[in-house]
């Protein structure tokens, strides 16, 4: 359903420190890098996530990236942690959306709330 997302940011270069290591994680590699813009790409390698310079962000987004494993989820909350993300919901089950649902949540550095999910056990 969706092609690609853009986050607005207030700091490129920063953004791009904290997103590069935690979107690898997932297995998200390096895209484009250009003023003013940054990307990822998928598996396909088709440009899927992007990062512009803004002044100030927009309100409140959840964002939730796919991830192949449990592991990754896990890898994912960890890096965001380690690059200055805030907890926002350890990795675990939420049975509350379906018995198989994983996923970890970490506020990113413009507030975001941002999400890596495996729907299997």
């Amino acid at each position: 359903m969706i092609d690609h997302v853009s986050l607005p940011t207030q700091d490129l270069a920063r953004s791009v420190a904290f997103y590069e290591p935690l979107l690898a994680t997932l297995g998200y590699q390096r895209g484009l890098y250009r003023p003013g813009f940054f990307c990822v790409f998928n598996f396909e390698k088709k440009p899927e996530f992007w990062l512009s310079q803004a002044t100030q962000p927009f309100g409140p987004l959840h964002l939730a990236f796919r991830a192949k494993s449990q592991g990754a989820v896990q890898a994912f909350y960890q890096v965001g942690l380690d690059q200055g993300a805030k907890d926002n919901g350890r990795p675990g089950y939420r049975p509350q959306y379906h018995p198989d649902y994983y996923a970890a949540f970490i506020l990113d550095l413009d507030g975001y709330n941002l999400e890596a999910v495996v729907h299997h056990r």
